[in-house]
């Protein structure tokens, strides 16, 4: 620690760390950089199913960084895959490089920054940014988050190749909301979460910046969205909850309180 950041590369479609499900893990200090060959997932915490309780002697991951694209081409389809329960993430920045080199969307592909499978995860500073689908999936239940920023990707060349489906009412979801609380989840809070959008082609929009579960202990708190640049816009801060962030007028969305 403190001599500067070790790179973990795989150079043959593999994840760079896995771990088992024990105590007491703690990875810190690192930049996993994807490489050229596509890999499943880049960091996995926990193998598939994993059923252990942790919260006396929590896993941990402090200042762990991912990288797709930007130094050269780099694809995975999940850069931090979560399966323990009571893991504790402080400070992450997840990025799909939206400049440098190996940039475009046919070329550093990346579904999602993170998917949490695990129960009661725990994130503080969650910085995830320009992933192709959702930018963060959360599927286990108790989950936490406090401050979460986000920019969506800039390059989706048309709406067809950015929309997650149709909605209950059968109608077309317009891109990927950046943080998803999965359908089935009972309990989820956050706090302070900013959501930003820079379209670099004309006729693409959100539709919702956050989207989750209706159900009384799935609670959000200060959220903000803004349309950058001057094309495109978010039409709806959570679920159907708060109007349009639009780049012309500029205008910026603020919700206190969800539901």
């Amino acid at each position: 620690m403190g001599l500067g950041f070790a790179t973990l590369k795989p150079t043959h479609g593999t994840a760079a760390i896995t771990t088992a499900d024990r105590d007491g893990i703690e990875i810190a200090g690192l930049l996993i950089d994807a490489g050229a060959v596509e890999s499943p997932v880049l960091v996995e915490v926990g193998p598939s199913g994993s059923k252990g309780r942790h919260i006396t002697n929590p896993i941990c991951l402090h200042d762990v960084f991912f990288r797709v694209g930007g130094a050269a081409v780099g694809r995975t389809k999940v850069n931090l895959l979560v399966n323990s329960a009571d893991t504790i993430i402080d400070h992450t920045w997840i990025w799909r490089a939206d400049h440098g080199s190996g940039v475009g969307w046919n070329l550093n592909t990346s579904a999602n920054g993170i998917v949490v499978n695990g129960n009661r995860v725990t994130t503080y500073g969650l910085f995830v940014e320009h992933h192709q689908q959702y930018q963060v999936l959360w599927n286990g239940d108790a989950g936490r988050t406090y401050f979460y920023q986000s920019e969506i990707p800039y390059d989706p060349p048309d709406q067809a190749s950015y929309s997650s489906g149709l909605d209950a009412k059968g109608q077309r979801i317009n891109g990927w909301a950046s943080y998803k609380v999965a359908d089935q989840v009972v309990s989820h809070e956050a706090w302070g979460l900013g959501v930003y959008s820079v379209f670099r082609h004309p006729d693409v929009v959100l539709t919702r910046a956050i989207e989750v579960p209706t159900t009384p202990d799935v609670r959000f708190h200060h959220m903000t969205t803004i349309a950058l640049d001057n094309l495109g816009e978010i039409s709806h801060v959570i679920d159907d909850a708060g109007g349009a962030a639009t780049p012309q007028p500029r205008v910026i969305q603020k919700l206190a309180e969800f539901p």
